[in-house]
C-alpha cells in the first residue's frame, strides 16, 4: 500500500474513534438533558412525564418512561413456629413468581428461660408485586419492625444504555474498516481498538445485567421470631437463687468490714482496759 493511501486509511480510522467518542460524550448529554423543562408552560403529570400547553391541545413527552428503582426491604415478625413461618415464606415467594436467595432457621438460647427458635429467609420478588408479598408476610406472624429503602437507578441506566449502543455502532465501524486493511500493521491497529471498544461494552453489559437484574426483583429480608418461653418455676426459682445470692454477699460484706474493724477493736480494748486498771489504782 502506497504511503498515501495509509495516511488515508489512518484518517478514516481516527475520524471513526473520535467521532465515536463525541457520539457517547453527546449521548450522556441527552441523557442529562432529559431531565431539564425546556418549556416555561410545561407541568408535571402524576407519572413523571412532563406536559407542555399549545393553545387548545397539551403534548406529553416522556422524559423517562419507566423508572428503576432499587428496592430493599427488611422486617421482623413474631410467630408460634419459626420453621413452619420460613416455609411458608418461601412458599408464598415462589407463588409470588419470586424465589429464595437464602434461609436459616436455629435454637436462640435465653438463659434459664430456655431457648426458642429463629429464622432468617431472603427472598427476591418482582418489583410490581413486593408490596402485595409484604402484606401477605404480615398476615404469617405479628410485624415488629419493617423498613423500605428505595434507591433510583433511571439516570444510570438511561446513561449506560446509551453508551452501549454507541459503543456498538463505534465497533461496527472498526469491524468495516478492518475488511478493508491490506497491511499486517494496519489490522493490528484496528484489532487493538477493536479489542478496547469491546472491553468497554463488556463492562458496561455487565453493570447494566446487574442493574435490571436488581430493579426487576426487589430483594426482602425477613428475621422470624418465636415468644420467648416462660419458666417452668414461675419465677420460685429465680427468687430464691436472687434471695440466696443476696445473703452470701451481705455475710462476704460483714466479713469484709471485721477484717477491716477488728485492729481498731483489739487498740481500743487493750487501751481501755490499761485505764481502768489505772483509774482503780488511783483509788485506792
Amino acid at each position: 500500500m502506497k504511503i498515501k493511501d495509509f495516511a488515508l486509511f489512518l484518517i478514516l480510522l481516527m475520524a471513526v474513534l473520535v467521532s465515536g467518542c463525541m457520539t457517547v460524550n453527546e449521548g450522556s448529554y441527552m441523557v442529562s438533558e432529559d431531565h431539564v423543562a425546556v418549556d416555561s408552560h410545561a407541568t408535571s403529570s402524576p407519572r413523571g412525564a412532563v406536559e407542555y400547553g399549545t393553545d387548545d391541545r397539551m403534548m406529553t413527552h416522556t422524559t423517562l418512561a419507566d423508572r428503576k428503582t432499587i428496592t430493599t426491604v427488611d422486617m421482623t415478625i413474631r410467630v408460634t413456629d419459626a420453621a413452619g413461618a420460613v416455609d411458608g415464606i418461601s412458599g408464598l415467594a415462589v407463588s409470588y413468581g419470586g424465589y429464595v436467595s437464602s434461609s436459616s432457621v436455629y435454637d436462640s438460647y435465653r438463659g434459664e428461660s430456655g431457648t426458642h427458635k429463629e429464622g432468617y429467609v431472603t427472598v427476591r420478588i418482582p418489583e410490581d408485586v413486593y408490596t402485595v408479598f409484604v402484606e401477605g408476610v404480615g398476615n404469617l406472624g405479628e410485624v415488629t419492625h419493617k423498613s423500605v429503602n428505595a434507591q433510583d437507578v433511571t439516570e444510570e441506566y438511561v446513561d449506560i444504555s446509551a453508551r452501549l449502543g454507541n459503543l456498538k455502532k463505534q465497533e461496527a465501524r472498526l469491524l468495516d474498516i478492518l475488511d478493508m486493511a491490506d497491511s499486517v500493521e494496519e489490522v493490528l491497529s484496528v484489532e487493538k481498538e477493536l479489542e478496547r471498544v469491546r472491553g468497554q461494552i463488556e463492562s458496561l453489559t455487565g453493570r447494566l445485567n446487574y442493574l435490571e437484574d436488581r430493579t426487576d426483583y426487589s430483594t426482602i429480608n425477613i428475621r422470624v421470631t418465636e415468644p420467648r418461653p416462660i419458666s417452668g418455676s414461675w419465677g420460685i426459682r429465680d427468687a430464691v437463687s436472687d434471695s440466696f445470692n443476696a445473703f452470701t454477699s451481705t455475710v462476704g460484706a460483714l466479713i469484709v468490714l471485721v477484717g477491716y474493724l477488728l485492729p481498731l477493736i483489739i487498740v481500743f480494748t487493750v487501751t481501755g482496759a490499761i485505764i481502768v486498771m489505772v483509774w482503780r489504782k488511783v483509788r485506792r
